[in-house]
């Protein structure tokens, strides 16, 4: 049981980092209005972020692998903190960008600890469960972060959103500093690395399904508020429902991903693929009418919800001995996918409209399933 408290201690402190990534989908189209740039501009703020988490993730856990785990795990959410205040406060928008990016690199190093302690403290058969438990942190931030960032928004300003989320890595980093005990006391106090695992074709093969996976999702989810209020014609409150019921439907779709991902690895991530293309296909042709696309939303975020799970219980069960690095790898790859996915639907959203940017999404699948399908025939062969 107390195992399990620290996995939702640690749950809490990804509530915090992810809200602060993610938290600004909402406000997007509010930040391009205030600095005059287009949407597709200001998704940078996006992207950029998932970037430098991608670019620099196992160098971060490199550089800071002499220090203890639960030091590193404070620090880092006392930064994401600051950062959010400080970003309230700024009017340049590439003043804001620059500031974004500073807690992007201690992301990968929260994230790589969190989910190493979740697979070291748990046999293989509850292992995806114990994943689980961690990435419902992410679910979290999908249910209540970025909603209540889009509703602050609309009720005040796009900076009160910033506050918002700094106020929440603030309660994540009480929860961690005072409830989580020392990780001084295990046998690995240190974080250890092992660059053989990349000489394992499996997980090359695996990183691949993880990043089309991954971009297909925020290809068109990163764009959610504005395709919502741009072809549906939602306002500020109604889009900030559509994301709390997204992210609150999500909480089921988690748990099932890790309920079936360890037994029914293939299908479980098969079965995603498909309905996460099928909730695409019904997005572009029915995001023009109201009461469908409430049921389109809630169908879409028990799918989308599963996908980090999914992806990272396949890049991890690549190696035989997961940690850090390995965690740090997938984490780097989740976030170079996330800025492709939001830089392929910013590019769609240029060249043939917002209506159409779900074709990004089904293109990237597709890329997704061909790797699928690859790491199928050689498991058999």
């Amino acid at each position: 049981m107390k195992s399990k408290r620290n996995l939702y201690v640690l749950a809490l402190g990804v509530f915090g980092i992810t809200t602060t990534e993610f938290g600004v989908i909402g406000v997007l189209p509010e930040i391009a209005s205030a600095f005059h740039i287009s949407i597709e501009k200001a998704g940078w703020l996006l992207s950029a972020f998932a970037l430098i988490v991608a670019v620099f993730g196992p160098f971060m856990l490199m550089v800071l692998s002499s220090f203890k785990r639960k030091k590193l795990l404070v620090v880092s959410l006392l930064i994401f903190a600051v950062a959010n205040i400080l970003s309230a406060y700024i009017s340049n928008f590439y003043l804001l960008l620059i500031v974004r990016i500073i807690p992007a690199f201690f992301h990968p190093v929260y994230w790589s600890i969190a989910l190493s302690i979740a697979e070291k403290t748990s046999n293989s058969e509850n292992k995806s469960k114990a994943v689980s438990i961690i990435f419902s942190g992410l679910t979290l931030a999908t249910v209540l972060g970025v909603p209540l960032a889009t509703l602050m928004s609309d009720l005040f300003s796009w900076q009160s959103s910033f506050l918002l989320t700094a106020f929440i890595n603030i309660i994540a980093f009480m929860g961690v500093q005072f409830l989580l005990p020392s990780m001084e006391q295990n046998n690995e106090s240190h974080i250890t690395f092992t660059t053989k695992i990349f000489n394992s074709k499996h997980l090359w093969i695996n990183l691949f399904i993880a990043f089309f996976t991954i971009a297909a999702m925020y290809s068109t989810y990163g764009y959610m508020a504005d395709f919502l209020k741009s072809v549906t014609q939602m306002n500020g409150k109604q889009i900030s429902i559509m994301l709390f019921m997204f992210g609150t439907i999500g909480i089921v779709g988690n748990k099932i991903a890790g309920k079936y991902m360890s037994p029914f690895p293939f299908q479980t991530t098969f079965l995603f693929l498909i309905l996460l293309s099928l909730v695409h296909i019904l997005i572009h042709y029915y995001g023009n009418f109201f009461v469908p696309m409430v049921w389109i939303i809630g169908f879409w975020g028990l799918i989308h919800s599963g996908g980090f799970l999914i992806s990272n219980i396949n890049v991890t069960s690549s190696v035989p001995d997961s940690s850090e690095f390995i965690n740090s790898i997938f984490t780097s790859c989740g976030n170079f996918a996330v800025t492709a996915g939001t830089l392929s639907g910013g590019f769609w959203i240029s060249h043939y409209g917002i209506e159409n940017i779900i074709w990004s999404s089904i293109i990237l699948m597709t890329f997704a399933m061909i790797f699928l399908f690859i790491k199928k025939i050689l498991k058999d062969s």
